[in-house]
């Protein structure tokens, strides 16, 4: 009773969360319009995440247990993969009721260096299909594939048994119109490097009783890096560096049965782009480093436009068996900053080293979403040395065994008798004989008569 009585009040503070976001942008409209406060940056696709677990769940991924595609919401998660090494793919079709050729696809693996240390590295490939290119005259000049990647390499590590940090390093490769012209200058393919900083806590309590709760939460800072360009042009455009913090609660009810309740909160640590200010012909804020705009994406504008630009996602799953999972989510973005809302389910599926994840987005407002009724997957392969079984459960913790344990019997084979030994012989003590008379003192023998 107690651990439903948790899972509500997560529910209900993830509601009145919802109902506060939805409230201030009701009262950011002018005249019945909503300022548009959008934020635009180069490669969006990096906030994409593959994760069909976290594609079920509202995007969440911050603060939920580990596994193989733990790096993309959360890299320091790693480090309590329960697995010695691993990888995973997963596919994702993009804007599938208008085209089929646009999708975007991962791979990435792990391995456990030390118990407490952990590297991994993904690829993640984004194409956006066939391109037809026209003049300003409707007249067909040429076809194109745009296509986008990111290498990702990662080290994590943990701080204790409850703790752990992790780094990432990224290469980013956009190539989406080269050799057309824009403005007078020829497009090239835009490249930029990047990095993310992340921490992660988790602790069990109640490890000696019927029922476990894990609490866990993380941050992590990515894709901190340099600005990109297309053209020759010394003005870049922003990467999506953004700020991700997640709260999670979990209730292992017994050897079968598990529940966990999920939150992240994101933002976008671009600059807010209302300010109109020129100097020499280009926007101010367009002109700040990357660093800069991480700092003036909190003082750059009100607080009432900044706080919309916040986005929240919560999410719930069931496990059974540590094998089948059902799970579902919402995520709410504030109309003014772009209005993406939508329900997602998911469902899983595991047997031996294998593990399936599947993902559905449901549309929740007249906003198209290109992954509106789109079913995404992800397959999960998870190893340990030595032939040991893979890790024991989908959420990387240990169920408790309320089994009643039985007093311990020995069953062992008694051990042999010892080898009997030749008894040590001892020689028999001498017969006692006949003390002699005593003689005088003039030591003359007495005769007996």
């Amino acid at each position: 009773m107690l651990v439903l009585k948790r899972v509500f009040t997560l529910f209900v503070f993830c509601a009145i969360a919802v109902s506060a976001l939805q409230a201030q942008v009701n009262n950011s409209t002018t005249g019945g319009q909503i300022i548009n406060q959008t934020i635009t940056t180069a490669v969006p696709f990096l906030r994409i995440n593959p994760d069909a677990r976290a594609g079920g769940m509202g995007d969440v991924g911050i603060a939920t247990p580990a596994d193989a595609n733990g790096l993309y919401a959360n890299p320091s998660k790693m480090a309590f993969v329960p697995d010695d090494y691993g990888f995973a793919m997963s596919f994702s079709p993009w804007l599938k009721a208008l085209v089929n050729d646009i999708y975007l696809a991962s791979l990435n693996g792990y391995y456990k260096v030390k118990k407490e240390q952990v590297i991994s590295a993904s690829l993640r490939y984004f194409s956006l299909g066939n391109i037809q290119f026209t003049d300003q005259n409707g007249t067909n000049t040429s076809q194109f594939m745009p296509r986008e990647f990111a290498v990702d390499v990662s080290y994590a590590r943990k701080l204790g048994d409850y703790f752990s940090i992790a780094a990432s390093l990224r290469y980013i490769y956009s190539n989406l119109a080269t050799g057309q012209q824009v403005g007078g200058s020829e497009v090239r393919p835009g490249q930029a490097g990047a990095g993310d900083i992340a921490w992660y806590f988790h602790k069990i309590y109640g490890e000696d009783k019927p029922v476990q709760h894990e609490f866990s939460c993380g941050m992590n800072i990515s894709n901190i890096g340099s600005k990109m360009s297309y053209t020759s042009s010394v003005t870049k455009d922003f990467i999506p560096t953004n700020l991700g913090i997640g709260l999670g609660y979990t209730a292992y009810l017994d050897k079968h049965n598990s529940v966990g309740v999920y939150s992240d909160i994101n933002k976008l640590l671009v600059p807010n782009q209302i300010d109109t200010a020129t100097s020499n012909g280009v926007l101010k804020w367009r002109q700040e480093s990357s660093i800069q705009g991480i700092f003036t994406s909190f003082s750059g504008a009100p607080a009432s436009v900044i706080i919309k630009t916040f986005d929240l996602a919560w999410g719930a799953e069931y496990f059974y068996d540590k094998r089948f999972g059902v799970r579902f989510g919402y995520f709410y973005e504030p109309y003014a900053a772009g209005g993406r809302q939508f329900l997602e389910a998911g469902l899983t599926i595991k047997y031996s080293v294998v593990g399936l994840h599947f993902s559905y987005l449901i549309p929740t407002t007249i906003l198209r979403n290109p992954l509106d009724n789109t079913l995404r997957f992800s397959l999960l392969f998870n190893f340990n040395k030595g032939g040991k079984k893979s890790g024991e459960n989908n959420s990387g913790i240990s169920f408790v065994d309320d089994t009643p344990k039985k007093a311990k019997t020995d069953t062992k084979t008694p051990p042999l008798a010892q080898p009997q030994t030749a008894p040590v012989l001892t020689p028999a003590p001498a017969p006692a004989t006949t003390p002699a008379p005593a003689t005088p003192d003039n030591n003359t023998p007495v005769t007996p008569k």
